[in-house]
């Protein structure tokens, strides 16, 4: 037993079982050893002690240390057992001032690998001690790399980052639902093109002004049955899903929205009907209709659809928050692709994903920067291609000679336009999915090694 000059004495057995700690600390670089609540500390280290247990040392090494610094202490002249050396001195600061960035371009800059995937694991520790292993199955089939990261004041940032072997699943599919889908648009389609243009033909040139042999309606009335008839199965749809979000046990509600927020495709629906709405009333109240204005409602609804995403695209852009809460996003926080809500939207409710798709659509938002990048140049896509197609469409209702042929342009190129740009779409999405499960694997691959 040895006696150190005004402290307490330290035994050999402790001294032994000290030693036995410090390199069982040292094989498994872990911060998690333990010594005896016994263990003794010379005069003055306690205040220390109780200074840095803030810090990412344990209380066993600093107190290790401590024996070892004594200069009185029988283990002075000992090495450390290969742990690295603690200063008692010096207390060194492991909290960094945070990156000054806005909140609305942090989302896009990432410090964590080129697929900016989130790390689940951040660990802050001191230079002076050694990196600790991740745990073991952390997550399931999951890839781990382990990074440190110098900082500033000579500290290091442990980063432990957990690959999954695939991208995080959207656990949705058109493929069981292709029934569903063709039947939905061909009532639409028939709903929205063919029973206008039938139903104005028909009763214009049959019993209408376009029969003067045998009119018994008059153009008022053709237009006022034409109008009554339209948009039927849209209304529905309206009232089919406002329900879908409003109910109280709602399965498709916006992840942390109240019941009476909707979603944000409901209400960009709710605007674009109310200004057709105003445009079928205006054209066919008079004696003799605008003909013109009755074929511009689906020409209306793109342009609406079509200056929301632009606005929504150009406002991220300049990287400027969200003014209001758009559907997941809520207000105050980075933007995201106007094409992202919809489709979040759409697959909830019309689709019937239900919130568990809102989640695991965000969840692949975030981790992939391949999905990403998708999303954005699909956003421009079409929101460019709606904005175009509107302009195109209301440049020949209004500037041909031919009010029929105006009236048939207008209820049926924007479906022609919509069926191609939807089938260049499943085309590009398929092969950047390809592409984004390939980079993935290539990453988990290459991490693993």
């Amino acid at each position: 037993m040895s006696q150190e000059k005004g402290g307490p004495p330290v035994s050999t057995g402790e001294q032994a079982n000290l030693a036995v700690d410090t390199q069982q600390t040292r094989d498994r670089a872990r911060t998690d050893a333990e010594v005896p609540d016994a263990l003794p500390s010379p005069p003055g280290i306690a205040a220390l002690q109780d200074d840095r247990r803030t810090q990412s040392a344990p209380d066993a090494i600093n107190a290790a240390a401590a024996v070892h610094s004594s200069p009185t202490s029988p283990l002075a002249s000992q090495p450390a057992l290969g742990h690295p050396r603690t200063s008692l001195n010096m207390q060194r600061a492991t909290n960094t001032k945070p990156r000054n960035v806005r909140a609305s371009e942090e989302f896009d800059r990432r410090y964590d690998g080129p697929f900016g995937r989130p790390s689940l694991v951040m660990a802050r520790r001191r230079s002076s001690q050694q990196p600790g292993l991740p745990e073991e199955d952390a997550t399931e089939n999951a890839v781990q790399l382990t990074t440190v990261e110098p900082m500033p004041d000579g500290g290091e940032q442990l980063h432990v980052q957990l690959y999954e072997p695939e991208p995080p699943k959207l656990n949705y599919t058109l493929r069981t639902r292709k029934m569903a889908i063709f039947i939905f648009w061909f009532v639409v389609v028939f709903d929205s093109t063919v029973m206008p243009i039938g139903l104005y033909f028909g009763l214009w040139y049959g019993v209408g002004p376009g029969n003067p042999a045998n009119e018994k309606l008059s153009a008022n009335t053709v237009f006022s049955i034409v109008t009554a008839a339209l948009g039927g199965v849209s209304i529905l749809e309206y009232f089919v899903r406002f329900w879908r979000l409003w109910k109280k046990d709602s399965t498709c509600r916006v992840i942390g929205a109240r019941r009476w927020y909707l979603d944000w495709f409901h209400w960009m629906f709710t605007l674009a009907w109310l200004i057709v709405m105003v445009e079928l009333i205006v054209g066919s109240v008079p004696e003799d209709p605008y003909i013109r204005l009755l074929a511009m409602p689906l020409a209306t609804m793109l342009f609406v659809f079509g200056t929301l995403l632009l606005t929504i695209d150009g406002c991220r852009y300049f990287h400027v928050t969200a003014p209001c809460r758009i559907s997941s996003i809520p207000k105050g926080a980075q933007l995201r692709p106007g094409i992202y809500s919809l489709i979040e939207d759409v697959c909830a409710v019309d689709g019937s994903g239900g919130t568990d798709f809102r989640v695991a659509f965000d969840r692949r938002y975030e981790a992939s920067h391949v999905f990403r990048s998708m999303l954005r140049r699909l956003g421009i896509f079409w929101a460019f291609g709606a904005q175009g197609c509107a302009i195109l469409n209301t440049a020949l209702i209004f500037g041909l000679n031919n009010a029929d042929a105006a009236y048939t342009i207008g209820w049926s190129v924007p479906f022609i336009w919509a069926g191609i740009w939807t089938l260049v779409t499943f085309w590009y999405a398929k092969r950047e999915l390809k592409k984004e499960k390939k980079l993935w694997a290539a990453e988990a691959a290459k991490n693993r090694a």
